[in-house]
């Protein structure tokens, strides 16, 4: 197409090495500092104007970062220095696409060579409104995305603080005992106690431990030498998992296991709904499982099938984490054993208040999932416009009207 040219890359965007800035001279601020794998802190200053474009030099290569805001690239990256007329947004999808590996030095450590790099022989549109409406699409997408995130996030939030004020601090007991003026609606200010009791907690709740309240079981990892165990049909998790999560809802695992590999395991199939606990290495990953599944050995995973909830086991253990890890051991690595961690106390309120507590934070959690969910389809979208996009094969107008009428 005559709309689109072949280049080097050089002569779309000047790239430019970052600049250090040792530890002891990062003063905490607002300002992204930007590394090979993204922003990793915030300081006080900034080295170059927004809006910025990043990519790894050594240490990760390949990823590239949009950055909108003033910031500070580190000397293991390389920015754009100038985008030469280019829409800056459409570059950072644009240089997304590009073999990075292609260009970087045969070491022990691979880099990036700012030279080679302008040497690279590069197709885009030439005309700067085609670029800003390729970019338009699929920032779109990814601003939905990055909504969903935070909004997942507050309502995270809304969920802890709800339940420490609750279950923690007895705030709306303390607020009626002191005679200070309600907080919550009526029908939730009426079913919390009048006063605390001699052991400092409600009337009327009463302590319990967690191993009475769920069911904390283990699991293991059927033998990798029998390949009839693996590939099934049946979600299988290790706490990797959980690692980079991004959110408290686990929706499918990196590995499955077929009905044999499930009979090697003593759990057995966790119904959806199980709180998902790392044990070790490290302790305190959390997940509550969507899907039915069975766990490997680095887990405590929480049958919540009493009277406390999935949601209420999960914002427990948040809450918890200093006890669970306190109550860890081992010399190699910290763990802790189902037989240390069953004996942690949890306090029980009545019926009435548990139900109203988990007919506020259910819906939170729901919402939590769809958005995941959204978030995954509104990826896979932005991943299969982008080549496409990129290449000239789909025209913006018709991309548009697509990706305008899912969101």
């Amino acid at each position: 197409m005559e709309e689109w040219h072949e280049c080097k890359l050089g002569d779309v965007i000047e790239l430019k090495r970052g600049y250090d800035l040792p530890k002891h001279s990062r003063a905490a601020g607002s300002v992204p500092l930007v590394s090979s794998s993204g922003v990793s802190a915030r300081i006080s200053e900034a080295k170059v104007a927004s809006p910025g474009v990043v990519t790894g030099r050594y240490g990760t290569i390949g990823q590239v970062f949009f950055i909108e805001e003033p910031f500070w690239p580190l000397n293991t990256t390389l920015y754009v220095r100038d985008f030469k007329g280019n829409d800056p947004r459409f570059i950072g999808y644009f240089l997304g696409r590009l073999d990075f590996m292609a260009y970087s030095d045969k070491a022990a450590v691979p880099g990036l060579n700012r030279n080679h790099l302008h040497q690279a022989i590069v197709r885009l549109p030439a005309s700067k409104d085609e670029q800003a409406a390729i970019a338009a699409v699929l920032s779109a997408l990814d601003d939905k995305i990055e909504l969903n995130r935070r909004l997942n996030e507050t309502l995270e939030a809304s969920a802890r603080a709800l339940f420490r004020d609750w279950f923690v601090d007895f705030g709306p007991t303390r607020a009626k005992a002191e005679g200070r003026p309600a907080y919550l609606a009526p029908d939730l200010w009426s079913l919390f106690p009048d006063r605390l009791g001699d052991d400092g907690v409600p009337e009327g709740w009463e302590w319990s431990t967690i191993g009475e309240e769920v069911e904390a079981v283990g699991g293991s990892t059927p033998s990798t030498k029998d390949v009839a165990l693996w590939d099934g049909g049946i979600a299988w998790t290790t706490p990797k998992d959980l690692s980079d999560l991004g959110s408290p809802i686990l929706l499918d695992t990196a590995r499955t296991i077929t009905d044999a590999g499930l009979r090697t395991i003593s759990s057995g199939l966790l119904p959806a709904g199980t709180v998902l606990m790392s044990s070790r290495a490290p302790v305190g990953y959390l997940a509550i499982a969507s899907v039915a599944l069975a766990v490997n050995q680095g887990y405590i995973a929480m049958k919540c099938t009493g009277r406390v909830s999935n949601w209420s086991a999960y914002l427990w253990a948040h809450e918890n984490m200093g006890a669970i890890i306190s109550n860890a051991n081992g010399s190699t690595f910290q763990e802790i054993s189902k037989k240390n961690f069953r004996p942690l106390p949890i306090l029980v309120a009545d019926d009435a208040t548990r139900s109203a507590f988990d007919s506020l934070v259910g819906p939170m959690f729901e919402s939590i999932t769809a958005n995941v969910i959204e978030s995954r389809t509104l990826a896979a979208t932005r991943d299969a416009l982008l080549p496409k996009l990129m290449s000239g094969d789909i025209r913006v107008s018709s991309a548009e009207m697509n990706v305008i009428a899912s969101l």
